[in-house]
């Protein structure tokens, strides 16, 4: 009987050592496997990135928000340059569609010191040193270009070239790359008219007092559809000096940042960018090339 107990006991002591050594190899081969987990992670996880809520990425954008950018000022419908390029960064981060939720935010709030309530904002912010300060941005999106517009009935309806404006009189705010634009690219005949604001500018074109103003392309877009009566398009100018760039909106060293910078590079590069502009920018309802 002792020496059943015993080689019982025997056996059981066996068992326990057998389950004790099928557990030992597992637990220490994590701290000898030679790397950390977080060593070899993505520091971009589709879809499962640090933002305000898990799972959603939250975006950005003022109220009203104008055409060309957003449509029927409904940033969540996809249509519109920026609502497009916001859902194709949203998917290269990898969220869908259905896990991207808007926010409104002022211009001003957007790009003010203190926390954020979006993950990235998008509302034709450029790109400034001293914006930077305050806030981080994405790579560039978007370059702007300098543009010309005037009313219905003008002179300048339906003009198509760079030589059809030089007899025409231009004006454009003092100190802006506008006014080194009609200097330089266009040469007018006349001397260019120059104001101490896009708003003294617009009611000279208002009255008739000039027949185009020239104005960066954002505010060409608002101006002629929000703030003129019959105000027109005619054209974009040639590129002049360091373009003005557009870039995303985050909060300050924000974690995202670099993700951000990585989802719009890659729309640059392959393509996407450009394929967006041209489908919301272009044509008779955006701004034709004048040449």
């Amino acid at each position: 009987m002792v020496r059943r107990n015993t080689l019982a006991a025997l056996g059981s002591a066996a068992v326990m050592l057998a389950a004790l050594a099928a557990c030992a190899p597992a637990d220490e081969e994590s701290p000898s496997a030679g790397a950390s987990p977080s060593s070899s992670a993505d520091p971009c996880p589709a879809g499962a990135l640090s933002t305000r809520t898990s799972g959603k990425l939250t975006i950005g954008t003022d109220n009203p928000a104008y055409p060309p950018w957003f449509v029927d000022n409904k940033p969540n419908n996809g249509k519109g340059f920026e609502s497009a390029v916001a859902y194709n960064v949203a998917e290269r981060l990898g969220y869908t569609a259905q896990n991207v939720t808007w926010v409104q935010v002022p211009f001003n709030n957007a790009i003010a010191p203190g926390p954020k309530a979006y993950d990235f904002d998008i509302n034709q912010f450029s790109i400034t040193p001293e914006r930077k300060q305050a806030v981080d941005f994405s790579s560039a999106y978007y370059l702007v270009r300098q543009t010309v517009i005037t009313t219905k009935g003008s002179k300048l309806e339906g003009v198509t070239t760079i030589a059809g404006l030089q007899s025409a009189k231009l004006g454009a705010q003092v100190g802006t790359t506008s006014l080194q634009a009609i200097n330089e690219l266009i040469k007018p005949t006349e001397k260019a008219q120059v104001f101490n604001s896009n708003d003294d500018a617009k009611k000279a074109l208002q009255n008739g007092t000039i027949d185009g103003l020239v104005v960066d392309l954002p505010t060409a877009f608002y101006m002629t559809g929000a703030e003129l009566d019959n105000g027109l398009i005619v054209g974009q100018l040639p590129q002049v000096g360091v373009p003005e760039q557009f870039g995303l909106v985050l909060d300050k060293d924000s974690p995202l940042t670099e993700c951000v910078k990585d989802a719009v590079d890659e729309l640059r590069q392959d393509g996407t960018l450009a394929v967006l502009e041209k489908t919301w920018l272009a044509g008779s309802s955006g701004a034709p090339e004048l040449q």
